[in-house]
């Protein structure tokens, strides 16, 4: 990208404005922010910028008037707007003749937000017929959305395809920087794997074996390992999917940590009822909210250790002040290490990051979730191959 001449030259920047959402409002603005830096190159490149984005699963909504009111992209405008102090403009259709017009009259430098993909059936279905009418808006097509890499869509994998592209610049990060975990790391590499999304993150553990020094589990994928250990009894079995794959792990692996003691209770809200035990002394009417102390302590020496590590998932409820004690201070350790790269991504992670205002103490945050996880996982992600990554 940096060797290209943008002057006066339509630009498709496909990025990942698909941001947690609450009340139709905007609840967490990292991914706008991670993106600003493009722009502001394509900008003053002379450009003119044509923004593409999903938001949300429009098609599960029947109400049409609803989906456009719930999951329209105008209050990603208006903060893109606030954010780049520049008039963001924003089209109401994504495609078509009002837009051709629309992108007619931009100027360079100008910069226009697209309707949410997704309200066109075609772009789940990955349609060429709406990748090719895309291609037409533009000269050269970027994508910048490393989040949104691993689905199968009209603008990821087939509109590349049809138009001058490029790697945007973040995507490019997050792919070396993952790349650098899995085949180069300074050693020791500790993996701290948590939350949920328990199907992907087992196929991620199955492939950290082969790569990682220590592995520690928590959040439900460390419950489906403590049951199938016969650790966790009373409690759900992992489904079949998930004992397929466990199947395969050699879950006595030396460099697999699970907790070796919980903060449990039998109701998330009450306070006077949190008990820390261990996982096999669990009563039938309590769940599992947080590592106990002693596990926090364990992880945290470990870590303390690293050369490498890679965070994903939280590992208790934090945003309750009964449950937030160990992900605060996991976060703060591996801020403080002394380990040469330092790699957290997810929306939960992001969350306790942000929450405890650390996210700048890492080396990377990724802001992808599910298609970092399937990276990190082995497969092979239909954007990054459209893109010949």
């Amino acid at each position: 990208m940096e060797n290209y001449n943008f002057y006066n030259q339509r630009v498709l920047l496909r990025c990942d404005f698909n941001v947690p959402m609450k009340s139709e409002k905007i609840a967490d603005d990292f991914r706008l922010k991670r993106t600003l830096s493009t722009i502001i190159f394509l900008k003053k490149a002379g450009a003119k910028i044509i923004l593409l984005s999903h938001l949300g699963e429009p098609q599960s909504i029947k109400s049409k008037r609803k989906r456009k009111a719930k999951l329209t992209l105008k209050p990603i405008g208006a903060r893109l707007s606030n954010l780049l102090r520049e008039k963001v403009l924003f089209s109401k259709k994504n495609k078509g003749l009002f837009v051709k017009r629309l992108i007619k009259k931009m100027k360079p430098g100008d910069i226009l937000l697209l309707e949410n993909l997704r309200f066109d059936i075609g772009e789940e279905q990955n349609c060429l017929k709406l990748a090719k009418s895309l291609a037409c808006l533009a000269d050269v097509y970027v994508n910048d959305a490393f989040g949104a890499c691993h689905l199968n869509h009209a603008s990821i994998a087939a509109l590349p395809g049809h138009i001058k592209h490029f790697a945007g610049p973040e995507l490019l990060r997050e792919f070396q920087f993952l790349s650098r975990i899995m085949e180069n790391p300074v050693r020791p590499l500790v993996a701290l794997i948590g939350g949920t999304e328990v199907a992907l993150k087992i196929r991620v553990l199955k492939k950290f074996l082969k790569r990682a020094d220590y592995l520690l589990l928590s959040g439900e994928l460390a419950k489906i390992v403590l049951a199938a250990k016969g650790l966790l009894v009373g409690r759900p079995f992992p489904s079949r999917e998930e004992e397929e794959i466990i199947g395969e792990i050699n879950l006595n692996d030396p460099r697999i940590y699970l907790p070796i003691d919980v903060l449990a209770s039998t109701n998330l809200q009450v306070a006077h009822s949190v008990r820390q035990a261990g996982p096999a002394t669990l009563r039938k009417d309590e769940d599992i909210f947080d590592i106990g102390p002693e596990t926090t302590c364990l992880f945290r020496n470990i870590i303390n250790q690293a050369g490498s590590i890679f965070w994903s998932g939280h590992l208790g409820c934090f945003k309750k002040e009964n449950f937030s004690s160990s992900t605060k201070e996991i976060a703060q350790a591996i801020a403080d290490s002394p380990a040469a790269l330092r790699l957290a991504g997810g929306e939960d992670t992001i969350a306790a990051l942000r929450h405890f205002d650390l996210a700048d103490r890492f080396s990377f945050v990724s802001t992808s979730g599910e298609a970092m996880l399937a990276f990190l996982s082995g497969e092979k992600l239909p954007g990054l191959t459209a893109l010949g990554l």
